[in-house]
């Protein structure tokens, strides 16, 4: 764990006292609709998506008069589902509403607090003083592992932390990540100036030694983890990150540097990957990224128009490969941003009501779901859902059982929070 990783995890850990938790122990839940898909694939916009100028826009207002105006600052256009519109620079997108489902009525307590506010997103839970909760992507790969051994069950195209951990599960369930779609994974690629006879014989060395029996069970641990990174060295995972292997029409199709990880995100679905968490903006190209305060909200439409780009290529490649029914799409942020700006045109925090997006996963979509006021756009007027709702429908579309009980150090811990599924979305 390097420096930063420990600062956010102490930070977590010491926020506890101040939140709390809810009780863990909860009753079964009756009738819980269970989904086929197979995999998922999440979308990480890392700051607050602004659900007034995404998917849930309102009035046309203006971030660049004097005074400001509030309300949405893009034209609106209408989707492929009627009554549901979303923003001009989700065109691409809106072509394609129908196999997605923009949950605008989503909504916690943490206002100001972005790391806490990432954690509660992908654990769906509050910080525990003494339980570090796993991550979405970790539950889904202790529920479901990967479809076969030669691949990992959970992976991450972004940048590790402890909101992205295996918390309680340990690092058996942690993702392998990399941050360059072309090279794979750190440390996966063979060293070089050795011979194939060599790699053997240290492999042949390897597996001797994890066959003796070990006494400490981290140590056992690690090296079933360097076991499982040989394996995935090999040519057959590794050829997964050839992407010039794809036509170049359909290369172009996802865009610049994000689409061409979501389309990476595709080829390992393919190979057997269950989970896979995709970040947006990892290089910041509107300066200030999804975090829109002052004038970042004049670089906005970037950010938009790069996702409108990539996630419909995503959808679109994944329905023509007969794959979208079995893939679960989800796109996840902190929180989302009030109607109104601040004094040099940006927007703030809203928690109260934001939008999260659910896509293909053998679902039935809306193009929306929930209703926020008209007015403010910071009040549910229909279909609330919770973290730990969103997180719940999510399981229950992989035919994980949300309310299921799983142990740490023996006490009972139920995979969310009292989550209950969207059942309007399983037919």
């Amino acid at each position: 764990m390097n420096r930063r990783d420990c600062l956010i995890r102490s930070s977590l850990l010491g926020a506890g006292a101040i939140l709390g938790s809810k009780t863990m122990a909860s009753q079964p839940l009756a009738n819980v609709p269970l989904g086929k898909a197979e995999h998922c694939i999440f979308i990480w916009l890392g700051g607050g998506m602004s659900q007034i100028d995404t998917f849930d826009p309102k009035r046309r207002g203006n971030s660049r008069s004097t005074p400001r105006v509030s309300g949405t600052d893009y034209d609106v256009i209408g989707t492929n589902v009627p009554g549901v519109k979303f923003t001009e620079h989700l065109s691409r997108c809106a072509k394609i509403a129908d196999h997605m489902t923009a949950v605008r009525t989503v909504y916690h307590t943490i206002a100001d607090e972005h790391a806490l506010a990432t954690n509660l997103v992908h654990t769906g839970r509050l910080i525990s003083g003494t339980v570090i909760y796993p991550s979405i992507g970790s539950l889904v790969a202790n529920q479901r592992g990967a479809l076969h051994d030669k691949v990992p069950a959970y992976m991450l195209i972004g940048y590790p932390n402890v909101s992205r951990g295996p918390g309680y599960l340990g690092p058996k369930y942690a993702p392998v990540y990399l941050t360059d779609t072309q090279s794979g994974p750190a440390g996966f690629t063979p060293a070089s100036g050795l011979s194939e006879v060599q790699l053997k014989r240290r492999h042949r060395l390897m597996a001797e030694f994890t066959q003796v029996k070990i006494q400490d069970e981290a140590l056992a641990e690690y090296a079933m983890m360097q076991e499982q990174a040989h394996r995935w060295a090999g040519p057959a995972f590794m050829k997964n990150f050839k992407l010039d292997e794809e036509p170049a029409k359909l290369r172009e199709s996802y865009g610049g540097e994000f689409g061409q990880r979501c389309l990476l995100a595709r080829r390992l679905i393919q190979s057997g990957v269950r989970f896979i968490e995709v970040s947006h903006n990892l290089n910041f190209i509107n300066g200030t990224g999804w975090d829109t305060h002052f004038e970042g909200q004049q670089n906005q439409h970037v950010l938009i128009q790069e996702l409108d780009h990539a996630l419909s290529a995503l959808i679109l490649d994944l329905k023509s490969k007969k794959l979208l029914d079995k893939t679960l799409i989800a796109v996840g942020t902190e929180f989302g941003r009030p109607i109104g700006f601040d004094s040099r045109g940006g927007r703030g925090h809203q928690q109260s009501a934001f939008s999260l997006l659910l896509a293909g996963g053998g679902l039935k979509h809306f193009g929306a779901f929930g209703v926020t006021d008209e007015d403010q756009g910071s009040k549910i007027l229909e279909n609330p859902v919770s973290i730990p709702d969103f997180h719940a429908t999510i399981h229950a579309a992989l035919g994980i059982q949300p309310n299921k009980e799983l142990h740490d150090a023996g006490r009972p811990v139920p995979i969310t929070d009292g989550g209950k599924p969207i059942s309007a979305m399983f037919t």
